[in-house]
């Protein structure tokens, strides 16, 4: 019976766009005669309406730059900074990734830029490497090219320009959520109550305070686009215009998001699921969705061709899965209906999908010559309890702060703001309405073909079952990672939003309770009014002051002992020197003075994670020999020392880079219960301090202060 229904949606659908779009201008003169308003009229009132919301859209995108520009200024002091001292700012991997915006700006042509990064044997001792595929620096090359093509070399810096086009992004992104809960509502005040929501709740929103040049800060912006587009798409009874252009919005998206983030496609797959679930329901047009399908192939296409033949992307999950669905597809279509071989496959759709999945990526993964992130996988063995590992980089990312489970501070911050008792009720109330609509569908009822306020059945509209599935689907993984609440709460924010502000979920909710004392579409209309306008002003009582605060406060970020390092190393060593060290200091030694490095803060490649856990052995208890032959093995001349990792203080005692070197090298002894490191080593970074043999005759020191030491890796050994 469901099947039924879903080929009377395929029916619908099919119907030429030009009739509908002549019957809806006929249906809403009718609806407009007899309220007496004059077509006019209304056609004025519907322009004055989508006005007013997207200058409101553009205008909270705006400010939201301009005050992310403001407090990057006051937190860093960036224009009264030198050239060093900004740079510095940009920590671990966004100093990497800088570092080749300003090589592509240096190099004298854009192709010879480009190349030189393809080809890059200048940034990591004994390797050359193709930046622009292993880093996804497609972001810096759009940058660089439109710095130099717009002429701004007079105008602005490059650091403004950069961060700037970031702080740009960030603003498309607001505008994106506002534009989503503003077409799933019918008011822009959800949009409104999204941005302030998202601002609030910026610490659990968005990484831009920490990492500005971070792949995510490019690419979210244009998931969010792709959302917009995608919530508009669904939608019932869209005229033939509006439907052909959020489809070629929809396309352009997904292939710039895919385009800009390396973990792109793991997103997708997310939402791959959503649309399955909604269309296995029956919930929305099936051609709508499997046009979907088709742009995400489109996409990883284009893609695998233009990022070097990435074969990530051919063993992605997102392939399998899709391809899975349309096989799936031409089984159901090419099967002659009313067979028992055809009923049958109705019922067990959802398992054949699965099943054709798993059996799909399983054989390319067989065949096709891939490095998709083993150490991904275990990881997620690990951290699911399946596997237990010594192995010093799986521990060492369990112990991020992502990547385990989120604090009670985080659901504290979202119940603080209202965001999180708000979104839980709308979710209930569209859940259960989406519930209530699938046990019609099994039971043969056909869902209506436009859904009015007074029927209070918010869950036949296809984009909001769409958004509550995608919802729960993130929030799931944001329960087990923290890191992903960053891609979950901003549309936590846009779904409560929508709900507190649409009449449509408070009709269906009065539905429920049956009430004949008040009107209750009239109730519905004005609590979709009051209920976010309290909202409103009680956030804008307590958290405006606070934000006011921020701006208003001068903060400093001043590293001296950084500056010294870099300022002595771009004046004493030599041009052809290759230094040692955490992966995270040499990411900016690289930015700051373009020498050569042995290791970068880089994740997605198993050599360099080698080499990180090889040269993080410099705070191990081993010898002086074993170091050395580390060290010179990567062709290092120069070793730095930190004295924030030697000598760290963890909050969770197990987590200190020293000690999970203790625990991978086997120097942990176990008695009664507690743990104790024991080697016949000293651990090595305290013992050079001590400058005694055998350690001076390997090492020596030419350069110190108070947070870093230097040492000379000597190509001649004596032993004295």
């Amino acid at each position: 019976k469901m099947s039924s229904g879903a080929a009377d949606l395929r029916q619908r659908k099919k119907q030429n766009c030009t009739e509908s779009d002549k019957m809806a201008p006929e249906e809403r003169n009718k609806e407009n005669s007899k309220l007496g308003r004059s077509p006019k009229y209304m056609l004025i009132q519907r322009f004055a309406k989508l006005f007013f919301g997207c200058l409101a859209a553009v205008t909270s995108g705006m400010m939201y730059a301009v005050y992310l520009s403001t407090y990057h200024e006051r937190k860093f002091w960036f224009s009264s900074r030198q050239e060093l001292e900004r740079e510095i700012t940009f920590q671990g991997d966004s100093a990497i990734y800088y570092s080749f915006y300003k090589e592509l700006l240096k190099a004298p042509s854009f192709e010879r830029g480009v190349y030189e990064l393809t080809h890059n044997n200048k940034t990591i001792s004994l390797k050359t490497i193709n930046a622009v595929q292993q880093m996804t620096l497609y972001p810096e090359l759009i940058a660089s090219v439109l710095y130099q093509a717009s002429g701004s070399e007079e105008v602005i810096e490059p650091v403004y320009f950069y961060i700037g086009i970031v702080f740009g992004l960030q603003g498309i992104y607001v505008t994106a959520l506002f534009v989503t809960s503003w077409v799933m509502s019918g008011t822009w005040l959800a949009g409104m109550l999204t941005v302030a929501w998202f601002i609030i709740n910026r610490t659990d929103t968005t990484r831009i305070d920490y990492s500005i040049p971070s792949r995510e800060n490019w690419a979210l912006p244009y998931f969010a686009c792709q959302v917009a587009a995608l919530t508009c798409y669904l939608k019932k009874n869209l005229n033939c215009s509006a439907e052909k252009f959020c489809y070629l919005l929809v396309s352009a998206s997904t292939y710039t998001f895919m385009m800009m983030w390396e973990y792109s496609h793991y997103l997708l797959f997310v939402q791959a699921v959503s649309l399955f679930l909604l269309d296995s329901f029956a919930l929305a047009q099936t051609e709508k969705v499997h046009e979907v399908y088709k742009i995400y192939l489109f996409s990883l296409f284009l893609g695998y061709l233009l990022q070097f033949e990435n074969s990530a992307l051919l063993v992605s999950p997102l392939l399998s899965l899709v391809a899975a669905l349309m096989l799936s597809k031409c089984l159901q279509m090419n099967m002659k209906k009313g067979t028992f071989l055809s009923r049958l496959l109705k019922i067990m759709y959802i398992y054949l999908v699965l099943t054709i999945t798993v059996t799909l990526n399983f054989l390319l993964k067989m065949f096709v010559p891939h490095k998709e992130n083993e150490h991904l996988l275990k990881f997620i063995e690990v951290k699911l309890g399946l596997n237990t590992t010594k192995n010093f980089t799986m521990n060492w990312l369990l112990c991020q702060e992502s990547l385990q489970a989120p604090s009670q501070d985080f659901f504290l911050r979202l119940t603080q703001s209202s965001l999180l008792p708000f979104y839980i009720l709308v979710l209930i109330i569209c859940l259960f309405s989406v519930t209530q609509v699938i046990f019609r569908r099994i039971c043969g009822e056909p869902l209506k073909e436009t859904v009015k306020l007074e029927d209070g059945r918010i869950g036949e509209r296809p984009e909001i079952v769409y958004h509550v599935i995608h919802t729960i689907l993130l929030g799931c993984l944001a329960m087990c990672l923290e890191g992903m609440k960053y891609l979950w709460t901003p549309y936590v924010c846009m779904l409560a939003a929508f709900g507190v502000c649409s009449p449509e979920l408070w009709m269906t909710l009065f539905k429920w309770f049956r009430l004949k004392a008040v009107h209750p579409i009239l109730l519905a209309l004005i609590l979709s009014m009051a209920v976010p306008t309290i909202i409103g002003f009680s956030l804008w009582k307590e958290f405006f002051p606070r934000i006011m605060t921020e701006l208003s406060e001068l903060q400093e970020f001043y590293d001296p002992d950084t500056v010294e390092l870099m300022t002595w190393i771009k004046r004493q060593a030599p041009v052809a020197a290759v230094f040692a060290g955490s992966p995270q200091l040499m990411g900016v030694i690289k930015l700051c003075t373009g020498w050569m490095v042995s290791s970068l803060p880089l994740y997605n490649d198993d050599d360099l994670l080698k080499r990180n856990e090889n040269i993080y052995q410099i705070y191990s208890k081993r010898s002086a020999e074993d170091i050395y032959k580390i060290l010179t093995s990567y062709k290092a001349n120069f070793l730095i020392i930190e004295d924030s990792i030697c000598n760290e203080v963890g909050p969770v005692r197990g987590c200190r880079v020293k000690d999970l070197l203790d625990i991978a090298n086997g120097h942990v002894v176990c008695e009664e219960g507690d743990s104790y490191a024991y080697s016949k080593y000293g651990r090595f970074c305290h013992e050079i301090k001590m400058n005694y043999s055998p350690y001076v005759n390997y090492f020596t020191r030419v350069y110190w202060n108070r947070s870093y030491f230097v040492y000379r890796i000597n190509t001649v050994i004596s032993f004295q």
